[in-house]
């Protein structure tokens, strides 16, 4: 279909049903153009939480859609795509997160909110990468702490807060992949471009990074800061926001390690590409695929919620 009469048609339908459109910087430019409503899980979950909408269209992954449906259980809440998973989410089933935190007794679980809402109900405390070193720090500094699933994230988050944390073996599969070769010919190439890094990234990709940070936080970092030029170390959705926000800077997105003897120019997230205009406009129309999450394990579930966002106000 006609990309002009999709916008047309999505903006025209989402206003007749009283939906929102809302989208992670990691989905493709033309959703993220089209969306009321832009930005990292935390500022989404916020957005989620307060608005009047009674539809809420969630343009991501499905913990995304699981996180809006949990804080607004009255509102339908749809996703475009049910395949649209999530590695992370992935790396860390209910069953074994449970089976770990009954070796460790007297531990509290802070979780990634790139996870399920089973595993969210295990938790304590749910994070961003935002807000991760705020949360932790809220614990006293000789807390017993799990942190899961990332475990780049958890190591991160130990090094800059001096805590002991036992980590879950979990990981990105976008942010494990990136090159430290190709950064450093990068930079041959741009002395003068400042590395930013998500700190899902392994620790050799941050040890030559000028900045680490969410991906709200890199996109601050580049707008603010005095440098043309950047070498970008994260889903290369967010290069669209940050041109966008600076378009007389330069942005380089760092590609993955080589696969199967083929590279590519950037780094993309298979799942969050799985969004598109067209399954935007059917998802509206039919109001499907629709995301539910049952009642109990939702009441569990908001808990760790809650308490992250009464954290991060």
């Amino acid at each position: 279909m006609d990309a002009n009469f999709l916008k047309t048609e999505i903006r025209r339908i989402a206003k007749e049903k009283n939906a929102i459109i809302m989208a992670h910087y990691y989905t493709d430019g033309s959703i993220q153009d089209i969306a009321d409503f832009v930005g990292d899980s935390l500022a989404l979950a916020q957005y989620a939480a307060k608005t009047d909408a009674d539809i809420i269209v969630m343009c991501g992954v499905n913990f995304m859609g699981e996180t809006c449906k949990i804080l607004c259980p009255e509102k339908k809440v749809l996703v475009l795509d049910t395949n649209a998973g999530c590695s992370l989410a992935d790396s860390c089933p209910a069953e074994d997160l449970k089976k770990f935190k009954d070796e460790h007794p007297g531990y509290k679980v802070v979780t990634y909110v790139n996870t399920t809402a089973a595993v969210k109900a295990l938790s304590d405390v749910v994070v961003t990468s935002s807000n991760a070193r705020l949360v932790v720090e809220s614990y006293p500094k000789d807390a017993k702490l799990i942190f899961a699933p990332d475990k780049n994230l958890g190591a991160y988050l130990n090094s800059i807060t001096g805590r002991d944390m036992l980590l879950w073996n979990g990981g990105c599969h976008v942010h494990g992949r990136f090159s430290l070769e190709a950064i450093l010919n990068l930079k041959k190439e741009h002395p003068a471009a400042k590395v930013l890094v998500h700190p899902e990234c392994p620790a050799a990709i941050q040890a030559v990074a000028d900045e680490i940070g969410s991906t709200a936080g890199l996109l601050k970092y580049s707008i603010n800061d005095d440098a043309t030029e950047f070498i970008v170390a994260t889903e290369s959705g967010i290069l669209h926001k940050m041109q966008a926000a600076s378009p007389d800077k330069k942005f380089y997105p760092v590609p993955p390690e080589m696969t199967e003897g083929i590279g590519c120019s950037c780094n993309e997230c298979s799942y969050m590409r799985l969004n598109t205009l067209e399954k935007l406009y059917n998802t509206l129309q039919t109001e499907q695929p629709e995301i539910n999450v049952d009642p109990q394990l939702a009441a569990e579930a908001i808990r760790p919620i809650n308490k992250m966002l009464e954290l991060s106000k």
